[in-house]
């Protein structure tokens, strides 16, 4: 069967405004609306009703009892706010509204979203790791304290100190807590605290207030000041439920000024009343170690009289005696046996020695160089002698002894000598050599004769 068989399909007023309500829940998770307060109303059930518009057009919204009991921001008609809710419908007047989940002001709005982003930033730049927190000094001897010196923060501290520490002094290093000067005036005190280094742990406290009165505890300069202070740092500000950037980046959160003074205080009443108890079980536990040591100091006595040590020691030096007289005779017996082996050494020595053999060898070489002189003079008699016979000899047939029976000796003008009367030709210039001078003469005539060859051939 068809719908058009079964006729039209018809809702009831509340089916529709329920189903109306279902579709919207379903299609809008939780939003942000943001709008001015008007037709505000407070019934005496606890729950808020007021409307939100702008300039073109309003909704109506629903704050229940248990969330409006939450909230920090004042409802009034007139303030602009921006709500996170729900949307929905009321369906007994069908009315489209809002459930509103929270509620702040649309100033503090930008300035949540501005710390998230600068939470997030410095998040991941690592300067909240616990890695990094620092440990507080047990009992510190000096406190110092950066707040305003006229807020209830500083009266905090001070009567927790009085109370819990009187031990511990302070130090303050007055700062503004709020407004522009603020963010500049604590960084300047947090580095100055860390130059002077005389505080053993610091304070950065400040009392309660809106998000506009802390945001100098979430001004980044403020963040990366603590960080880099060699001090430890408690951060205390404002109440409970306020966070800061301060809070995260220091290396301990208090959750209020008076908190942090206790975290760094020690209960000086709560430890005095502790030592009788403490001097107790000291006494005890040190008459215990006693006993023990007692214990083992006579077992160890019957150990030492059972093994007889002096006894034992005794033997011992007799045995070392003995050994030493041994050693004694042994060393000089060695010492005897080198001595007379030096001895024999000293004998082959001296009889073998190099002086007396250097002596002989040059007796040797005396009588070598001797003949060697005598041979030598002989040697050069004899070639003398060979040498003046050789020349007497060369003399007798040299050119020049001929030249002086006086014969001559004829040369060609290329300085050759001449055999032949044939081989000049008159008119040719040939110089003759004498024993005692030249002569440069002019051929006028030239008369052959046979030689001794061609007068065998004639024969």
């Amino acid at each position: 069967m068809t719908a058009a068989d079964s006729g039209p399909i018809v809702f009831t007023v509340s089916e529709l405004n329920r189903a109306a309500r279902d579709l919207l829940e379903q299609s809008f998770g939780l939003l942000w609306v943001e709008g001015e307060i008007s037709n505000l109303a407070r019934p005496r059930s606890g729950h808020v009703y007021f409307s939100l518009k702008d300039g073109e057009a309003q909704v109506r919204c629903a704050l229940f009892r248990n969330k409006a009991r939450l909230l920090r921001v004042a409802l009034d008609n007139g303030v602009q706010i921006r709500v996170r809710a729900r949307v929905s419908l009321y369906a007994a007047r069908g009315d489209y509204q809002l459930i509103v989940e929270h509620a702040e002001d649309a100033g503090a709005g930008a300035l949540q979203r501005a710390f998230e982003a600068l939470r997030a930033r410095l998040d991941a730049e690592g300067l909240f790791a616990v890695e990094r927190k620092r440990a507080l000094p047990a009992t510190p001897a000096r406190i110092g304290v950066i707040t305003s010196a006229t807020g209830a923060a500083i009266r905090d501290v001070l009567s927790v100190v009085s109370r819990r520490y009187p031990l511990g002094a302070l130090r303050v290093y007055p700062v503004p807590v709020q407004g522009e000067a603020a963010p500049p005036a604590i960084v300047t005190a947090l580095t100055r605290a860390g130059q002077r280094a005389d505080c053993d742990v610091l304070l950065l406290v400040r009392g309660g207030g809106s998000l506009e009165d802390l945001w100098a505890f979430n001004d980044e300069t403020v963040a990366r000041a603590i960080v880099a202070c060699p001090i430890p740092i408690v951060s205390g500000v404002g109440h409970e439920v306020d966070v800061t950037i301060a809070d995260l980046a220091a290396d301990v959160r208090a959750a209020t000024p008076s908190a942090a003074a206790e975290l760094v205080c020690p209960d000086m009443a709560a430890r005095a009343e502790q030592l009788p108890k403490a001097s107790a079980r000291l006494h005890q536990r040190m008459n215990a170690r006693l006993t023990e040591a007692r214990t083992r100091l006579a077992g160890l006595e019957q150990r030492l009289a059972r093994q007889r040590p002096r006894r034992r020691l005794e033997t011992a030096a007799q045995r070392l005696d003995e050994a030493e007289l041994r050693l004694q005779r042994i060393a000089q017996a060695q010492m005897s046996a080198h001595r007379r082996h030096l001895q024999l050494v000293e004998d082959r020595l001296h009889r073998a020695t190099p002086a007396r053999r250097l002596a002989q060898a040059g007796g040797t070489l005396t009588a070598l160089s001797q003949r060697l002189d005598r041979a030598g003079i002989g040697r050069l008699e004899s070639a003398q002698r060979q040498l003046g016979s050789a020349v007497r000899a060369l003399h007798s047939v040299s050119p020049l002894q001929t030249l002086e029976r006086g014969y001559a000796i004829a040369r060609g003008a290329q300085g050759n000598v001449l055999r032949d009367a044939s081989t000049v030709t008159v008119g040719d210039t040939v110089s003759i050599d004498l024993a005692r001078g030249q002569l440069d003469c002019e051929v006028r005539a030239r008369h052959e004769r046979a030689g001794p060859k061609e007068h065998d051939n004639r024969d």
